[in-house]
């Protein structure tokens, strides 16, 4: 494929979430090794996070949150379907229960939605370029129609639709793991024609379930990026360019109790992963197989 110019965004997702995601994040940024951000407004250092983008010119766009944590619209944080027992979001997965059980309020969702999008606005001066949903809550059912409708209603141009191209060949992945990622993967066919018919746009192909934690290497992420792209080649012949989105989670572990989303950080921000993450991205040998194959990092602006 050398006719073809690859433009590869590199997100680091969960800006703000703790101080030492957001060290880590900035130092890959830095060297060259992530070249876009998704920002978590009710993350705890979310504020230290946009400083941060703002200081070192960052690309940053909005990492929607439904899931973990509580809300940032003000209505929402006493009385709203969208908390459990305790006053927080439900979950990862209880979010997707208390979804098939028929107990959200969309008109929430969507409440809460357009105040991530108006807290976003206040912390950085700008509105999203781009706005995916954190733990993919965006491309779940009912979620999605009200997702495209807060992003055409602000002019949001893009956002991430999790199809990852041989995610089915990937034997290293768990069952459970996979499991959830085959979820995403079905929630996001089926969300296609929804964000379509929205105006909205997203890149050419999805990397990110497949490396994540410690399942990246340099020589994971080579091949992911080929394979993917040797697959929209022969889908799609006469392109010359291809956009694609790697989806990272680099950082220093947090410590607890600093980080979160208001309930302190969770076991996957605690763990060695985050660094491992950071360490692949930042190795030379994968800066230099961008340049050998004139892969072209980006971000969402550059599109």
């Amino acid at each position: 494929f050398r006719m073809l110019q690859v433009k590869l965004i590199v997100t680091g997702d969960d800006f703000g979430y703790c101080p030492r995601r957001n060290q880590g994040i900035v130092d890959c940024f830095l060297a060259g090794a992530v070249s876009n951000v998704s920002l978590l407004v009710n993350g705890s250092a979310a504020g230290d996070a946009a400083k941060l983008a703002k200081r070192h010119n960052i690309p940053i766009g909005l990492h929607a949150n439904l899931s973990e944590g509580t809300p940032v619209c003000e209505v929402l944080k006493t009385k709203s379907s969208l908390l459990n027992r305790d006053g927080f979001f439900h979950g990862k997965m209880g979010f997707r229960t208390a979804l098939s059980k028929g107990l959200l309020s969309m008109s929430e969702v969507k409440q809460e939605l357009k105040a991530q999008v108006e807290l976003f606005h206040e912390l950085t001066g700008h509105l999203p370029p781009h706005m995916d949903g954190h733990q993919h809550i965006h491309v779940l059912p009912e979620v999605r129609h009200v997702f495209a409708e807060v992003l055409q209603e602000y002019g949001i141009k893009y956002t991430r639709v999790p199809i990852e191209p041989g995610l089915h060949n990937c034997d290293w992945i768990p069952p459970a793991l996979m499991d959830f990622y085959l979820g995403v993967e079905e929630d996001s066919f089926n969300t296609v024609d929804v964000f379509t018919q929205h105006g909205i746009r997203w890149p050419d192909i999805y990397i990110g379930l497949s490396t994540m934690g410690k399942n990246m290497s340099v020589g994971n992420i080579w091949s992911a990026i080929d394979s993917a792209i040797v697959e929209f080649t022969s889908k799609t012949p006469q392109s010359r360019t291809v956009t694609i989105e790697l989806m990272v989670h680099p950082g220093y572990p947090s410590i607890p109790p600093i980080g979160g989303c208001g309930e302190g950080p969770d076991d996957f921000s605690q763990s060695w992963e985050r660094l491992h993450e950071l360490q692949t991205l930042m190795k030379p040998e994968l800066q230099s197989h961008y340049k050998t194959r004139s892969i072209q990092l980006c971000s969402f602006k550059d599109l």
